[in-house]
Parts: structure tokens; C-alpha cells; sequence
């Protein structure tokens, strides 16, 4: 499959690409002899009516070769000497040249359309499920709110609401929403959030406002902190998954809050889901874990004074007080042996309380907080049934090399939770063709942007050719993506549709950008350079470009040079 998802991918953007030519050859009425795609021996040969359209073995390349004076001189038909490539004026010369690359960074508008058009067909809605605790959101916003306007802006997306916070960082933002039904206005200045494209060396950082919340709602998982409290007594557990409240079905852990909130201390029936382990399952080819149901009787002490409040923090402080349930969010799944926060003395079931003595509200914000200072120990506070227990430990090292040998470095916290989202609620997008159309104008403009500065990293020495990657690394990205789905195939051929758009544009000699530069030259002196200065520079053209292929070959066969020699292994037995 891995060859067939490169030989779509290459032949779909060198047709593209001859077919820019192509089209503008035939606009300004030059003669097109030949249209291939591919070189080498010919798979399929059609004729037209004076073209001949050619399918050939090797899909690396292709060409559409014009009726020209300098080579075609001879033989050229009387009638047919005004149809020559030369015989155009200069303008229609450089826009037939520069109409293939123009092709390549023009085809992923539609290719990134497509994809934003799939993915934004039906977003979450401008709704707060989780508010991240020290963001500017915190204290402001409350899971539940529905944004409605952001600076007289109205939304209907959760999508439209990053959007417009994006280009206000550092600004006093005004969002309308409505609480409980009822509408009111806040003031939030979003922070600058500096994001960092890969590889880091290209030294690319956008920076976008952001204000701290997530649409998606927390399930309806619970933690149980203490063996002394009414949800223990009753069976509840941590990680079990509330299903119902007196016969009414919750998905939410917000609902579960509103819920328990209301009840003046009378006995509730309490479905739930339970994960029950079930070791070396299938034989002992792996560790899973079943949903058990079960259903259990809950009463919660009597209804202390902040219980109904339309503050969703004190709400889920007199759960937690009159029940003992919280949110797992904090809760800690899995925890891998051996590993630093083993020896420590973490295990699973047990509850972090703080880092370093600051106080953890948020799974998330903790594990961000770790690797802001992962080169040091920290030390980590739990309880365990409610007994406090700490212990100091340091993030695990993580080195390795990707498939065009960039290094990367970064440090995990292997320790798990285990705190699922509720099915999210999604809105129709009021214009998808317009988002898409929009967002895929971002996007190719990103991408050519990336693209000129990896050249431009180049020319200053700080990629190596080293860096350099050739068509065994396409073939390999082209694989990867096709498995992981249509949009990721889709994705890459764009980025790559970009990159040899630009390449082609590179003043060497036989790539476009050496044509472009003969005319410009042309231009300026108001006549063609001699036709030996131009088969020199050609030869010399010709000789960095099959350097940079030996070069890009050397470097993809290092990198998989142990996969190649299994393969080949396997391959002959």
C-alpha cells in the first residue's frame, strides 16, 4: 500500500504541475508535442490531435515538451513557426514557465479547503465545558456559560470564538454570554501564547491570544477521596462512571453537580459503570478492563448554606462536602513501574493534591507545569484514602530522530489519569464552504511561509544538508499518512505540493526558476543570453541537482538503513 499511496501522491502533483504548462502553452496557441508523466520506458501512450499524452514507468518527473526553434529548427512546418516557444513575447513566455510551480502552490487551497470543509462541518459550540485553572478564563468564566459575542461579534462555534480571541492577545476582550439562562457581559484580556513550529531550528513562533478554556465536558467519572465519607459507605468508587440520578440519565460531571447540589439530604438510587481489570486477557496478550454495572443508594448529609448557588466551584465544594464525591480529574490511573514516580512512592487511586507546595485544581495545568521545569526534581503531593503522603522525583529524558534525521528531545510524565469527555454536542457551521475557503488561505500562507525560511535556513548554515531528504522519504511520509486516513494524505500532499512548487522556483538552472531567471535577464538587456552561456549554466544546474539527489538519497538510506537491510532480509529470504 505504501507504494501505491507515493505513486498517487507524486503523480498527482507532477500532473498538476505539467498541467499548469500545459494549459497556458495551449491559451497562447504554442504547439504542445508531448505531455508525459513519468519518465522511461511508456505504460500508455494516447494521441491527440497534435499531442501525444504519455503515461511512463518511473513516476518521478514528467514534462510537457513545446515545439521549439532551437531544437526543433528542421523539421519545424512553415505554418507552425509562429507556434514556437520562442516566437511568444516575453510575458507569455514567463507566465507559461511560471505556471507549473504556480500550480503546485495554488492546488492545496483546494486540498486544505477539502479537508477544513470535513473537519468543520459540525464543531462544538461556543460552550465552557472546562475552565484551566491560573489562565485568564479562571475566576471569570464557569463550566455551562454559552459565549454569544466576542466584541460585538456574534458566534455560534467554538471555532469562531479561538478565531477572533486569537488576534486579540494583550487586549481587554468583551464576551457576551449567557448563566443559567440568564445573559451577562465579562471583560477577559486574552494572554500571548507563543506557539513554536517544527522543526525549532527554523526559529518560526506565531503568537495567538488565548484565554484558557475547553468546550468539551468532563464525563461523568468520580473520585472518592476519603473511606469515611457517604459515597464510600454507599459502594461508590473512584472511576466509576455515574449512568443515572434517580432513573435520570447524566453524561456530564457537571450534571452530576447540579444534581447531588439540589438535594436537601434525601436518599438517592445511583446507577453507575465500574472498570473491573481483567488481567492477561486473550490469552495473556494484553491488560484490559470491562465496564461492570451496578446500582447503588446514595444519601448525602444535610443541605449546608451554599447548596443551589449558581456558583458552579461552591456547588462542587458542597458535593464534595455533604457527599465525598469530586471529579477523578486528579486522580491518578496508572502509574508505570520502575519509573521515578514509582520509586516515590505513586500509585495508582491516588489523589495529587500539589507540586512543589502549590495546590493542583487541573490534571492538564500540573502535567504543563512538570515540563516547564522538567530538568530538576519536583516534589509531588497525594493522598492516599485521605492520608497525605509526598514523595520527590524527576521527569524521564526522552532522544530521537525523525524520518529526516532532525533530533528531538522532551521529557514525559509517564504517569497517567484517567478522566474521559462526554460526547460533545456539535452546531451546524453557518458557512462551511466560507471557513474553508478562509482557513485554507491561512494555511497555504503558513506553509509557503515555513517553506522560504527552511531555505533561507539553509543559505544562513543553520540546517545542514544533512536535512536534506529525497524520494525514499516521500515515500515513507506518503505511506504513513495514507494509513492514518484520507485528511492526512490529503494534508501532506499539500504541504509537499507547496514545497516542490517552490523549489521549482529556485534559480538553477533546467528547474523553472532558471527559465524565469534566462527571461528576466532577457528583459534587462533586451535580447536572449547566447545559447552557450546558457547550455553551461545548465550544465551546471544539471550538476547541483544531481549532487542534492545523491545527497538526499545518501541521507534517506541512512536513516533506514536497519529497515532496508530487514526488508531486503525478508524480501530473499
Amino acid at each position: 500500500m505504501d507504494l501505491l499511496y507515493f505513486i498517487l501522491l507524486i503523480s498527482t502533483l507532477i500532473f498538476v504541475h505539467e498541467l499548469g504548462h500545459f494549459t497556458f502553452a495551449k491559451i497562447f496557441g504554442v504547439k504542445v508535442i508531448t505531455f508525459s508523466i513519468g519518465f522511461g520506458p511508456t505504460l500508455l501512450r494516447i494521441r491527440g490531435k497534435e499531442t501525444e499524452y504519455r503515461i511512463a514507468i518511473v513516476p518521478l518527473g514528467g514534462f510537457v515538451k513545446m515545439l521549439e526553434e532551437a531544437k526543433d529548427g528542421p523539421t519545424i512546418l512553415p505554418e507552425d513557426r509562429s507556434r514556437t516557444f520562442e516566437a511568444q513575447s516575453l510575458w507569455k513566455r514567463l507566465i507559461i514557465v511560471l505556471a507549473g510551480p504556480s500550480m503546485n502552490v495554488l492546488f492545496p487551497l483546494v486540498l486544505y479547503a477539502s479537508v477544513f470543509l470535513e473537519a468543520d462541518r459540525a464543531p462544538p459550540p461556543p460552550t465552557v465545558g472546562i475552565v484551566i485553572p491560573g489562565r485568564p478564563a479562571d475566576g471569570h468564566l464557569v463550566s455551562g456559560d454559552r459565549i454569544v459575542a466576542v466584541d460585538d461579534h456574534a458566534v455560534s462555534s467554538f471555532p469562531e470564538v479561538q478565531r477572533l480571541v486569537a488576534a486579540r492577545a494583550g487586549k481587554p476582550t468583551r464576551f457576551d454570554l449567557l448563566r443559567d439562562a440568564k445573559p451577562l457581559t465579562i471583560t477577559i484580556t486574552p494572554s500571548e501564547e507563543a506557539v513554536t513550529f517544527e522543526p525549532r531550528e527554523l526559529g518560526l513562533t506565531e503568537h495567538v491570544g488565548q484565554v484558557g478554556f475547553h468546550p468539551g465536558f468532563a464525563a461523568s467519572v468520580i473520585g472518592v477521596p476519603r473511606t469515611d465519607s457517604p459515597a464510600y459507605r454507599a459502594g461508590l468508587r473512584t472511576f466509576d462512571r455515574i449512568v443515572s440520578i434517580n432513573g435520570t440519565k447524566v453524561d456530564r460531571y457537571v450534571d452530576v453537580v447540579n444534581t447531588l447540589a439540589t438535594n436537601r439530604g434525601d436518599a438517592v438510587v445511583i446507577a453507575l459503570e465500574r472498570p473491573v481489570d481483567v488481567p492477561h486477557a486473550l490469552g495473556g496478550l494484553c491488560d484490559i478492563a470491562v465496564l461492570d454495572t451496578e446500582v447503588v443508594t446514595l444519601t448525602l448529609a444535610p443541605r449546608g448554606p451554599s447548596a443551589g448557588t449558581v456558583d458552579q466551584d461552591a456547588r462542587a465544594r458542597d458535593v464534595l462536602a455533604r457527599a465525598g464525591i469530586e471529579s477523578a480529574d486528579l486522580y491518578v490511573a496508572f502509574v508505570p513501574e520502575g519509573s521515578s514516580e514509582w520509586k516515590a512512592g505513586l500509585r495508582a487511586g491516588d489523589r495529587i493534591v500539589s507540586l512543589d507546595g502549590k495546590p493542583e485544581r487541573l490534571w492538564q495545568t500540573m502535567a504543563d507545569d512538570l515540563v516547564l521545569g522538567a530538568n530538576r526534581s519536583r516534589t509531588l503531593a497525594w493522598t492516599r484514602s485521605g492520608e497525605p503522603m509526598q514523595g520527590v522525583f524527576q521527569l524521564r529524558k526522552e532522544e530521537w530522530s525523525d524520518e529526516v534525521g532532525q533530533h528531538y528531545e522532551r521529557y514525559v510524565f509517564r504517569t497517567t489519569h484517567w478522566s474521559p469527555f462526554a460526547a460533545d454536542a456539535t452546531v451546524p457551521e453557518p458557512s462551511p464552504l466560507l471557513q474553508a475557503t478562509r482557513r485554507s488561505l491561512e494555511e497555504t500562507g503558513r506553509s509557503i511561509r515555513l517553506t522560504i525560511l527552511t531555505f533561507e535556513r539553509f543559505a544562513q548554515g543553520r540546517l545542514s544538508l544533512s536535512n536534506v531528504s529525497g524520494p525514499i522519504t516521500i515515500y515513507d511520509v506518503a505511506g504513513r499518512a495514507g494509513a492514518k486516513g484520507t485528511m492526512s494524505f490529503v494534508w501532506t500532499m499539500a504541504f509537499i505540493s507547496i514545497n516542490i512548487g517552490l523549489v521549482n522556483l529556485l534559480p538553477i538552472p533546467v528547474l523553472d526558476g532558471g527559465h524565469l531567471a534566462f527571461m528576466v535577464i532577457e528583459g534587462i538587456q533586451r535580447r536572449p543570453l547566447p545559447i552557450r552561456v546558457r547550455e553551461i549554466a545548465s550544465l551546471i544546474g544539471m550538476s547541483v541537482l544531481i549532487l542534492l539527489m545523491l545527497i538526499a538519497f545518501k541521507n534517506d538510506v541512512t536513516r533506514r538503513w536497519d529497515i532496508i537491510v530487514m526488508q531486503l532480509h525478508d524480501f530473499f529470504g
